[in-house]
């Protein structure tokens, strides 16, 4: 089980001053990631960068939202919506709804992945050869056999072949949205969204 605490690591400043990100987990490490996990913090209006052959999953954790700008139309994305599911080759032009945002990033190139919003006390139990937990909040994880008491920016990352059931308690009821899940297989297929938009 692998513990990162997302206000512990270096953030790297984007190439066009618009923002920065915190790389929280690759896999394999090295640079040529089959799994990237990230957080990013925009603060001024700008284009994605392009990830070619990229799976991209993405969720407002802080902040008003934002618009995201694709050829085909415009996706409003704000604090405690599900996740967008995308194909990082479109690298969507972004616009900040009212003020600096942080967003969480699930990019994967091949394999299966999925990232959602963790409902309070609710089970979470798809089939990944790997699972996470991403926290806005303080709150508690547990499975079956384990709990881990978790501070707020906290990744939990866990090999789980197995499939048991996992839990994610806020420590405040009222704070929403308090986390979200992620999963991904690795294999050489093409990862697809749960609900493919756009």
């Amino acid at each position: 089980m692998i513990i990162v605490d997302a206000t512990a690591v270096t953030p790297q400043p984007w190439r066009n001053g618009g923002g920065q990100t915190r790389e929280l987990l690759t896999w394999p490490a090295g640079g040529d990631w089959k799994l990237r996990i990230s957080r990013a913090d925009i603060e001024s209006d700008g284009p994605f960068s392009v990830f070619a052959q990229v799976r991209r999953w993405f969720t407002v954790i802080h902040g008003a939202g934002v618009v995201l700008e694709f050829a085909d139309g415009e996706r409003t994305l704000r604090c405690g919506d599900e996740p967008l599911c995308f194909d990082g080759g479109q690298a969507p032009g972004c616009r900040l709804l009212g003020g600096p945002t942080q967003d969480l990033n699930l990019m994967a190139r091949g394999g299966s992945a999925e990232m959602r919003r963790a409902e309070p006390g609710r089970r979470w139990d798809e089939p990944f050869a790997w699972r996470g937990l991403y926290t806005a909040v303080p709150g508690s994880w547990s499975n079956s056999s384990e709990q881990r008491s978790l501070a707020a920016e906290t990744l939990l990352w866990a090999d789980d072949a197995i499939g048991s059931a996992w839990f994610f308690t806020p420590a405040d009821a009222h704070s929403l949205p308090p986390a979200w899940w992620l999963g991904y297989t690795g294999n050489m297929t093409q990862p697809g969204c749960t609900d493919e938009n756009p």
